[in-house]
């Protein structure tokens, strides 16, 4: 699947119907099984007669959520996912029906809270604005895709970078192993749906397929991933501390194929490894991640590289005879 037509699908928090529907049509091709569980996930099953592994990687993307509609037909509005307000001033959404609004704020908004920001659609009466979106309608950032040589830049990389990922790893990857590729929904809001379907694929290992920071640009805080070193493989964050044996066998099988890997101890935030090592009994999770700069703005930038090193990593775990 093209990641242009992949990063540019709709689809926020809770409302992934768009996205789904798109991946679908690409799982379709090389999964065995593919369905839909109650909460919004997206699962392909490749049947296998050895290992149960669960490769997962969330579909949905931030964004926000109307609350209010003035008598101007300026939308109020909060967020969905972790929105950084100091960037949002002039920043462009759609909404599910193509409807495009750019968030100004109160001129008193010196400390630049949610709550004195608006969005304006163009209406100039409520009525106007009330033809267009509801209260309730949610929007994602606009943000066109780029891509030269080296790196991709666009809205939305978090995280379908690692959804598309995870289709080329389900065309590549061959073997025995009994593979479920779990596109998981709302983890922008609290790895909602890697709760759920951990639970139900009772997977023996597991993997989350994320974005990771990096700390190679001179506003990034101390941390020892960069643009173009290779696929991330997480030791720790915010929500999970990684399996021991599983961090180690991505490190042998990064150094057996040659792969270009780095080590990512990610101090905020977190992924659905999180959700998915402590379901039922315990999970053996670990974490393959791909740095990406500016994350959680409409314009975020990976490296083509780094990409393919993550695809042939997972590629490489999901056919280990354990």
């Amino acid at each position: 699947m093209e990641m242009k037509a992949i990063t540019q699908c709709w689809g926020p928090s809770g409302r992934e119907g768009k996205i789904s529907e798109l991946i679908k049509s690409e799982a379709e091709k090389y999964a065995d099984e593919v369905y839909t569980d109650a909460l919004g996930n997206l699962i392909a099953h490749k049947k296998g007669s050895e290992k149960k592994i669960m490769l997962a990687a969330h579909m949905d993307e931030i964004g926000v959520v109307v609350t209010y509609i003035d008598e101007n037909g300026f939308l109020r509005f909060s967020n969905i996912g972790g929105v950084y307000i100091k960037r949002l001033l002039n920043r462009r959404v759609e909404f599910a029906n193509g409807v495009i609004g750019v968030i100004d704020t109160e001129s008193d908004n010196k400390e630049m809270k949610l709550s004195k920001m608006f969005i304006d659609i163009g209406a100039s009466t409520k009525a106007e604005a009330e033809s267009k979106v509801s209260v309730g309608d949610m929007a994602v950032f606009v943000g066109d895709y780029i891509e030269t040589d080296s790196v991709i830049i666009s809205k939305a990389l978090d995280n379908r970078i690692g959804c598309a990922a995870l289709l080329e790893v389900m065309e590549r990857a061959s073997g025995d192993n009994d593979v479920y590729f779990c596109f998981t929904a709302q983890e922008e809001v609290g790895l909602r749906g890697a709760k759920a379907v951990a639970y139900s694929v009772a997977p023996e290992y597991a993997l989350a397929v994320d974005v990771t920071d990096t700390g190679d640009t001179p506003s990034a805080d101390k941390m020892a991933v960069k643009l173009g070193g290779g696929a991330a493989v997480k030791v720790m964050d915010r929500s999970v501390i990684c399996n021991a044996d599983v961090r180690s066998l991505l490190i042998e099988l990064a150094k057996r194929d040659g792969i270009p890997y780095q080590l990512e101890v990610m101090t905020d935030g977190g992924t659905d490894a999180g959700a998915i090592h402590t379901s039922r009994d315990g999970v053996k999770t670990g974490g393959v991640s791909i740095p990406t700069r500016y994350i959680h703005s409409p314009s975020e930038m990976a490296s083509k590289a780094d990409y393919n090193a993550a695809v042939k990593l997972l590629t490489a775990f999901c056919e280990y005879k354990f």
